[in-house]
């Protein structure tokens, strides 16, 4: 297997994000949830997708509330039995949006035991995201889990990346240890 590279991981933000769904009129909101809640959900589909499909990336389809929860979560699998990755999207108890991504995406497995999405955002905002909104007004604008990608001495390593956006400055990346909560590595860029 090859590993992501951070242009992979950056181009995989843009080619998961599903489509936002029109909200019916009458439907109440979507309690939002954390990113392991919609877990489950998610691989129970993978399984009956392919039974050797392994969770190899997540990231948040809806914004995050201050507690790291949102209202949809991304979720990837891979197949190495077909060779080939399937996305879904899930809010609530259900799937929403499920698919191909369209493109090769032959990654390695997640580690098992990771952190969920509350205790990253909380390790980020205390690694410098509180400082970064304060200072420049900015907002969360995404927080996604991959391994391999963003941790040049530890490539084996699963790590949260958490985003921060703020208008006329570089955005504040904030890599969190997925197993640790540690925050391991930051950059503006």
């Amino acid at each position: 297997m090859r590993p992501i590279t951070m242009n992979a991981g950056a181009g995989l933000l843009l080619a998961l994000a599903p489509a936002i769904l029109p909200s019916s009129v009458g439907v109440a909101a979507v309690p939002p949830t954390s990113a392991r809640e919609g877990s489950a959900i998610a691989a129970e589909a993978a399984r009956a997708w392919a039974p050797d499909a392994y969770l190899v990336y997540l990231e948040n389809d809806e914004p995050l509330n201050g507690t790291g929860r949102a209202e949809r979560w991304g979720y990837l699998f891979y197949s190495p039995s077909r060779d080939a990755a399937r996305g879904y999207s899930v809010e609530g108890e259900r799937i929403v949006v499920a698919g191909d991504p369209g493109f090769e995406f032959d990654a390695p497995p997640l580690s098992e035991g990771w952190i969920d999405s509350g205790a990253v955002l909380a390790a980020a905002e205390r690694g410098a995201g509180a400082r970064f909104r304060r200072e420049h007004g900015g907002e969360i604008r995404a927080i996604y889990l991959m391994r391999a990608g963003l941790q040049e001495r530890k490539p084996d390593m699963t790590t949260w990346t958490v985003v921060y956006d703020a208008p006329g400055v570089a955005s504040l990346f904030v890599v969190v240890d997925a197993a640790s909560g540690k925050v391991t590595r930051k950059w503006r860029g």
